[in-house]
């Protein structure tokens, strides 16, 4: 399993389900996508990390305005600005 902190490997019983919606789980790989791509730069600043671990933990499908802006906000910084 791909976390936005890491890889895990877990034992299918010990999974929850959050009955989440296809269209939920979908928007919810692509902030995990575009977090992990700016974690991996290895510039990445204490602050920039810190706000990424908060959107990474985050128990809902969407960000919301100010945190979107956040997140496009350190991809235009690092370089690496994905279109969601």
């Amino acid at each position: 399993m791909t976390m936005w902190d890491g890889q895990y490997t877990v034992r299918i019983d010990h999974l929850k389900s959050l009955n989440y919606l296809d269209s939920e789980c979908q928007q919810m790989q692509l902030i995990s996508d575009r977090i992990n791509r700016l974690r991996d730069n290895e510039n990445l600043e204490e602050a920039a990390r810190g706000v990424l671990k908060h959107l990474g933990e985050l128990k809902r499908s969407y960000l919301t305005a100010v945190e979107e802006k956040l997140l496009s906000v350190l991809e235009s910084e690092y370089g690496r600005e994905i279109t969601p």
